[in-house]
């Protein structure tokens, strides 16, 4: 068994790519409000490492609005084709600067110019109104590089804890726990 919950998150995660007919790095991420009301959607993983799970979002967007009023986070990896899941929990902090111009640069044009357009959560008249901004964009930017919005970036949830479950004949599950203790990392097992 591996004591190192980011070496078996490495390879679930490879299993997971291999196995998962559509978007393995997909999460559920929730948040909560200052008030402490919940809220969950699904996300996509654009990197970790030992420092945490990463993705990018608008930052006026609801989950932007409440990671900046409460800046904790649970994440749930749940791989059908593997009957396994792996849940996650801890602070939430911006990445840096060049990680988001990074990652930002690597999405297609489409998607940079989605970036701009888009006022992520808030109320839309009508999705025409939508396509009119990616064009007028689109046009504001044509034959230029699209930078980054300066509402746009990345948060990295670094975990405290880590539990990985695998399906089990008869409901008998497997549970194992992760928690950071000082530098590392303590284990312990979950009842099903």
């Amino acid at each position: 068994m591996a004591d190192d919950p980011f070496a078996l998150f490495d390879t679930w995660f490879t299993e997971a790519k291999a196995s998962e007919p559509n978007d393995p790095d997909a999460m559920a991420l929730a948040t909560a409000d200052a008030d402490g009301h919940p809220s969950v959607r699904m996300v996509l993983l654009k990197g970790h490492d030992e420092r945490g799970f990463v993705f990018y979002t608008n930052l006026d967007s609801r989950k932007g609005g409440e990671l900046a009023a409460n800046p904790s986070a649970a994440l749930l990896f749940h791989w059908k084709s593997l009957r396994r899941q792996v849940r996650i929990e801890g602070p939430v902090s911006a990445v840096s600067e060049v990680e988001a111009n990074a990652y930002f640069a690597s999405r297609g044009r489409t998607s940079r110019i989605g970036a701009w357009a888009s006022d992520q959560s808030r109320p839309l008249d009508r999705r025409e109104t939508f396509v009119e901004r990616v064009a007028d964009v689109g046009r504001r930017f044509e034959g230029e590089e699209v930078p980054r919005p300066p509402r746009w970036s990345g948060f990295r949830v670094t975990p405290k804890a880590i539990e990985f479950w695998e399906d089990g004949e008869h409901r008998l599950h497997h549970r194992r726990l992760f928690t950071r203790d000082g530098d590392g990392w303590s284990e312990g097992l979950l009842y099903p």
